[in-house]
C-alpha cells in the first residue's frame, strides 16, 4: 500500500476512529487502525468488538492499493507532531513507513487479517432516515442524563424509539430523565425501539458535523448501524445494542403540575451557578422559593457560608412553593437545550420538577431534601 494524504484530513479521521480504540486489550489488532486503500479512496476503521467505525479520508492520492494494520497510539502521535501539510504512507510486510518533509518513521504493525472487521451498512434494509442535525440535537439533549457505571445496564444507554416518522430518545440515571423528540425524513412501516450504548452515541455525535447530511439507520435484534453521508464518502458506525428493558419512563413524567413559570435560560443558568458556589458534598442542594413575583435561590454549607440570589418573575402561575434541587442537575440541562426560554413546572416540594422547551424536550428531575 502506498499513498499521500493531507495531514489535517488524516488527523480528523484518526481522531474520529480513535474514539473507538480501546486502551487495553490482549488482542494487538484492537489497538490498531485498519487502513484500506482501494478505488482511489482511503478508509480507516477501528473496533473494540462492541462498537465499530469506518471513516473515509478526504484529499488522498493512492498510488498502490492495499490493506494495513497500524498501531493507533503511535500513528496518532506521529501525525499530530508533524508540521507537514502532506504525509506519505507506505506499508510493506506489516511495516508502515510514514514520511514528511524532513522525517521518516517506521512503525511495526500487524497482519490485516487479524482485524475483526466493521459490519458494513445493509443498504437493502433501512429502518429510517433523518438528518445529521436532527440526530445530533437528540443525542446532545439526552446523552448527558445517562447512568455511569450503573449495575442496571439498560440505563447505561439511551432508548431510541421510532413510531412512524416520529423519533424519540430518552435517557435516565434514576434521579433525572431527559426526553427529546425529532422527525424522520423516511421510515419503514414497522416501528422500532432499542437501547444504544453511550460510547456509540458519543462517537456518532462527532460524525454529525454537517447538519444537512443524511443519516440512514438499520436495526436488528442485537445491532444498530448508522450511515452518515452517501456513497464513497459515507462513514459507517455499528454497535451492539444494550440488553435488557428500559425503565417504564412514561410513568415518571408528571402529568398534573399546577405551578408554571417561564425563564430566560441564560438568566436562570447564571442564578443557579452562583447559588451553587456555596454548596458542598454534604449540602449540595439549592433551595428555590417561588412567591409569585420573584424566585429566591438560596444555599448554605457549614464552614463555607450562605448565598441568596433573586430573579424577577414576569409570569408565575400557581401558589407559592419552596423546593430543593441538586444545582448540577439544573445547570446540566441548561447547557444542552439551545433555547432562549425554558418552562419550569412544579407540583409539590417532594414531587419531581419538569423543565420543558416547546413540545420537543422534557426533563424530569427529582427534588432533594434540604432539611
Amino acid at each position: 500500500m502506498k499513498l499521500v494524504c493531507d495531514r489535517s484530513a488524516l488527523l480528523d479521521a484518526l481522531a474520529l476512529a480513535g474514539g473507538v480504540v480501546v486502551s487495553r486489550t490482549p488482542s494487538p489488532a484492537l489497538l490498531c487502525f485498519k487502513f484500506v486503500a482501494a478505488d482511489g479512496i482511503l478508509t480507516i476503521s477501528a473496533t473494540d468488538t462492541e462498537v465499530g467505525l469506518s471513516v473515509p479520508v478526504a484529499s488522498v492520492s493512492v498510488t498502490d492499493e492495499g490493506e494495513a494494520l497500524i498501531p493507533a497510539d503511535k500513528l496518532n502521535q506521529i501525525v499530530r507532531a508533524s508540521e507537514d501539510s502532506t504525509l506519505s504512507i507506505q506499508v510493506s510486510n506489516k511495516i508502515a513507513v510514514i514520511k514528511g518533509h524532513d522525517s521518516t518513521f517506521k512503525v511495526f504493525g500487524s497482519d490485516p487479517k487479524d482485524f475483526p472487521g466493521v459490519q458494513p451498512f445493509p443498504a437493502s434494509r433501512i429502518d429510517f432516515e433523518t438528518t445529521a442535525g436532527t440526530l445530533a440535537r437528540l443525542i446532545h439533549r439526552t446523552l448527558f442524563a445517562t447512568a455511569v457505571d450503573n449495575s442496571r445496564y439498560a440505563i447505561n444507554g439511551v432508548l431510541m424509539e421510532r413510531k412512524g416518522k416520529r423519533l424519540r430518545m430518552v435517557a435516565t440515571d434514576g434521579r433525572r430523565l431527559a426526553m427529546a423528540k425529532g422527525e424522520c425524513s423516511r421510515a419503514v412501516e414497522k416501528d422500532c425501539q432499542c437501547i444504544v450504548p453511550t460510547k456509540a452515541l458519543n462517537v456518532l455525535g462527532k460524525l454529525l458535523s454537517d447538519p444537512d447530511e443524511a443519516v440512514a439507520v438499520a436495526i436488528d435484534e442485537s445491532m444498530i448501524i448508522f450511515r452518515v453521508g452517501d456513497g464513497a464518502d459515507a462513514a459507517v458506525l455499528s454497535s451492539r445494542l444494550v440488553e435488557g428493558s428500559f425503565p417504564p419512563f412514561e410513568d415518571v413524567i408528571p402529568k398534573e403540575q399546577d405551578k408554571r413559570v417561564t425563564f430566560d435560560a441564560g438568566e436562570l443558568t447564571s442564578a443557579v451557578r452562583r447559588a451553587a458556589l456555596l454548596t458542598n458534598e454534604e449540602s449540595k442542594g439549592v433551595r428555590l422559593a417561588f412567591d409569585g413575583k420573584q424566585l429566591l435561590l438560596s444555599s448554605r454549607a457549614p464552614e463555607l457560608g450562605e448565598a441568596e440570589i433573586t430573579v424577577a418573575l414576569e409570569k408565575y402561575e400557581g401558589e407559592a412553593i419552596e423546593i430543593g434541587f441538586n444545582p448540577q442537575f439544573i445547570t446540566d440541562v441548561l447547557k444542552v437545550i439551545d433555547s432562549e426560554q425554558v418552562i419550569i413546572e412544579l407540583k409539590a416540594p417532594n414531587k419531581p420538577g419538569v423543565i420543558k422547551v416547546g413540545n420537543d424536550f422534557t426533563y424530569v428531575v427529582m427534588p432533594v431534601s434540604l432539611g
